[in-house]
């Protein structure tokens, strides 16, 4: 069964996701942005999900982390939850 980490950030809006995502392109700290914006619990990690299996998270998070190549930003993502920037730390398919 395939398995993956990850890490994200979730915010209300869509343009705040972006605004994140272009301060990471600059260089800008996923896991300090994570702690600073997130509404997420996982926010006290750095956004750090921990491991998971396929159909674990929601569609919509689950197509990107199991698809997206690991180590880059993707996003925003949009859920029932907000809008997640997703960065995909682990993964074995």
């Amino acid at each position: 069964m395939a398995q993956a980490a990850a890490s994200h950030i979730l915010v209300e809006t869509e343009a705040r996701a972006q605004e994140l995502k272009s301060a990471i392109e600059a260089g800008a700290d996923f896991a300090q942005l994570a702690q600073q914006n997130s509404s997420c619990p996982s926010a006290h990690q750095g956004g750090a999900l921990g491991t998971f299996g396929r159909g674990q998270m929601v569609p919509e998070f689950d197509e990107v982390v199991f698809t997206a190549p690991v180590g880059v930003v993707q996003g925003p993502v949009k859920t029932q939850f907000g809008y997640h920037l997703v960065l995909v730390t682990e993964r074995n398919d």
